[in-house]
């Protein structure tokens, strides 16, 4: 089996992909902080903490079901987004090279004695 048909990103991404990537990550980022923050949990959620009434939600009483909906399939694409981002922003990994795979093992010289310096004294 080849390891250049593994890989799943082989062909580099053009030039202006990861800036725009990395734009809509943090468009969605934001959006998926404000979704976050406009739920309703036990305590309320932001509405209680500006005063809002804890118990009723503006959006009606389904709304936390979709809202749960939505911000998993945003998490989902957020998640999906950095790894897509990841892979147009590394580098390619370089394969090894077939002949140094399968050269054979062949014994090597021994390494050649070094010349004697001056600084020892003979006898």
């Amino acid at each position: 089996m080849n390891l250049a048909n593994m890989a799943v990103f082989a062909v580099g991404a053009p030039s202006w992909m990861p800036p725009v990537i990395a734009v809509v990550l943090l468009v969605v980022g934001l959006f998926l902080i404000l979704l976050i923050l406009i739920q309703r949990g036990k305590g309320g959620g932001l509405a209680g903490a500006f005063g809002g009434a804890g118990g009723s939600s503006a959006f009606g009483s389904r709304a936390g079901d979709t809202f749960t909906k939505i911000t998993i399939y945003v998490a989902a694409g957020w998640i999906l987004l950095i790894m897509i981002l990841i892979k147009t922003t590394q580098p390619a990994a370089e394969l090894p090279v077939a002949a140094a795979v399968t050269a054979p093992n062949e014994p090597t010289a021994p390494m050649p004695e070094p010349p004697p310096t001056g600084d020892s004294e003979a006898p």
